[in-house]
């Protein structure tokens, strides 16, 4: 019976051990059904979208650049229609997205009852107005192009009478879509709609490279031709014009219409990319509902004298001086040469006061020691990283200055102002960032409210944020302001603390006074950015007519650095228009 009994306990172990064994296999059995099930069915986790998403983005791109490198080299295996016909169907393409999101929203809001999770501090209405007007210039810029093809319709390809059709319903469109869809926090479908606004993020920035190309070859024919009108070098007409008669009489007026439109043009597909860009950083991002439940700041125009006088001063000067200069330098050799000094003691004025405000901007900030707003904002996050790597391509022209200023043989008239403006434009793009970050991560202290100012008036405060008290409280000899606890609320009355008659206005208007210099600060700020701005787009370009970057670093080495830092330059001037106009609402 012994044997029996122990020949039994070893059967129950081994049988104990083979279900165990079996339950193990079992578990392990569904948990790789359930990864199998999950890899096909469920989402991507989130950085895994963005990933993808966003390499699909950089390598539609990157094709979009390598047609326009063929484009450009107007060899015979790439032309401008291939070029046109890929934008075309990306466009297409972002209109069937951005129609199938808007009937998908639409029937998702009507589900929930009009409740969809929005972002406040994504496009503000002050940026989609501007927006919008930069929209209506480049409908205007594409009727021009539409009246172009009608004067030469009978031989050019039929791609340049779709494209710019096609990108006036694509404006229209997208305009629509960020008026009313930008604010929008992405939770369903994330991993397609990370697709679809990311290819409305790259369909853009293809538009701007398009754009921005496109203006640079302009920029640089008409450079060979005041170097023939001067008697520099022979040159020919570009062979890539179509080769018959316009049938209309406006055709050269669209066509030289178009050069002037082309810069307002590159800001908005700059700006809808940003924007959109952000929208994207939203998708499956929870909101802070009691950071965002605050009212915007209104901002106040009282006390702004100085600001807007000296802005306006500047860009008035700004604007003499680019008429001039246009003049000027197609003329003789000397007026070309006075032309050219004209600009560069005009840029040192305007760069040694920018520098000047910025500074006294920081100091204020440094004095008071505002706190700081560490909550998370996409919007603000790209802003600051926007700034920094805009800032990369005239960073990279301003030493490439300086190096040929120094080391060139040839001595002209405006060597050394020339190495002084590229000095302080070095300084000037560093001072403001600091200037311009600064603002957007500080936040004003918040008012104190009335009842704190008034005696023997009862105030109500939760008894969890009463003064802690040490070991056993006695009633009896509590401090005499609290008077009554009930249902967990202490009663306190205020005690007289007001401030002498005299010193009691000392701090509000310490703080209106602080205020009204960083408005005027501001503003000042904004107007000669805008004039910064206004003179590279329109043509005043020394960097291609002084010479010295020419001598110093060859034909095709300074034309690359021009065509890759301008475009950068006209964005960071238009993007910190932007950023301080928010700086201005924010004070």
């Amino acid at each position: 019976m012994e044997q029996d009994n122990g020949l039994g306990i070893m059967s129950m172990k081994r049988y104990r051990h083979s279900s165990s064994n079996s339950s193990n296999q079992e578990k392990d059995n569904k948990t790789l059904s359930k990864w199998r099930v999950g890899l096909l069915t469920q989402d991507y986790p989130k950085k895994n979208g963005e990933i993808i998403s966003g390499q699909y983005g950089i390598n539609l791109l990157l094709f979009g650049i390598a047609l326009m490198l063929g484009v450009s080299y107007h060899g015979h295996s790439i032309k401008e229609k291939h070029l046109l016909s890929f934008i075309t169907t990306i466009m297409l393409v972002q209109l069937v997205w951005m129609l199938w999101y808007i009937v998908r929203r639409a029937r998702q809001k009507k589900a929930q009852g009009g409740r969809t999770e929005k972002d406040s501090h994504v496009g503000t209405s002050w940026l989609k107005g501007g927006l919008t007007i930069l929209a209506l210039l480049s409908l205007i810029m594409d009727a021009f192009k539409i009246g172009h093809y009608v004067g030469y319709r009978a031989c050019v390809s039929a791609v340049l009478g779709v494209y710019p059709v096609v990108h006036v319903i694509h404006t229209i469109s997208q305009v629509h879509f960020l008026w009313f869809h930008i604010k929008d926090v992405i939770k369903t479908f994330e991993t397609f709609e990370r697709f679809g606004v990311i290819h409305a993020v790259f369909t853009n920035l293809l538009l701007w490279c398009n754009g921005a190309m496109t203006e640079s070859a302009h920029s640089l024919e008409s450079h060979k031709k005041r170097l023939v009108a001067l008697g520099f070098v022979n040159y020919t007409e570009d062979h890539h014009k179509p080769y018959c008669n316009c049938t209309t009489n406006a055709c050269s007026v669209f066509s030289n219409s178009l050069y002037y439109l082309y810069p307002f043009n590159i800001e908005y597909h700059i700006i809808v990319s940003a924007m959109l860009f952000v929208m994207w950083k939203n998708i499956g991002r929870t909101i802070d509902h009691h950071h965002h439940a605050k009212e915007a700041p209104v901002a106040r125009t009282a006390g702004l004298v100085v600001g807007p006088i000296l802005g306006l001063v500047a860009l008035a000067s700004t604007i003499g001086v680019l008429v001039a200069y246009l003049i000027q330098v197609e003329d003789s050799l000397e007026t070309r040469n006075s032309a050219i000094s004209m600009f560069y003691y005009h840029g040192i004025g305007m760069l040694v006061s920018m520098c000047m405000a910025s500074t006294v901007g920081l100091l204020i900030y440094r004095t008071y020691n505002l706190p700081l707003d560490s909550s998370k904002n996409p919007s603000r996050q790209l802003d600051k990283e926007l700034l920094c790597g805009s800032s990369v391509g005239t960073w990279l022209m301003a030493w490439c200055s300086i190096v040929a200023a120094v080391a060139a043989h040839s001595s002209p008239s405006y060597r050394w102002p020339n190495l002084a403006y590229s000095l302080l434009l070095v300084l000037e793009k560093y001072v403001q960032n600091l200037f311009i970050i600064e603002s957007l991560y500080r936040k004003e202290e918040e008012e104190e409210e009335g009842p704190a100012t008034l005696s023997g008036v009862f105030t109500m405060t939760a008894a969890s944020q009463a003064p802690p008290y040490d070991g056993i409280i006695n009633r009896a000899f509590m401090n005499q302001d609290v008077d009554l606890e009930e249902n967990g609320y202490l009663y306190c009355r205020q005690r007289s603390t007001e401030a002498p008659p005299s010193a009691a206005p000392r701090g509000p208007k310490k703080k209106s006074r602080r205020k009204q210099i960083l408005r005027n600060i501001a503003v000042f700020l904004i107007l000669c950015n805008s004039a910064l701005w206004l003179l590279p787009a329109f043509g005043c370009r020394p960097q291609y007519d002084n010479g010295l970057e020419q001598e110093t670093f060859g034909y095709v080495i300074w034309t690359m650095v021009l065509n890759f830092a301008m475009p950068l330059n006209l964005f960071y001037r238009m993007h910190c228009v932007a950023s301080l106009f928010e700086v201005f609402q924010n004070v």
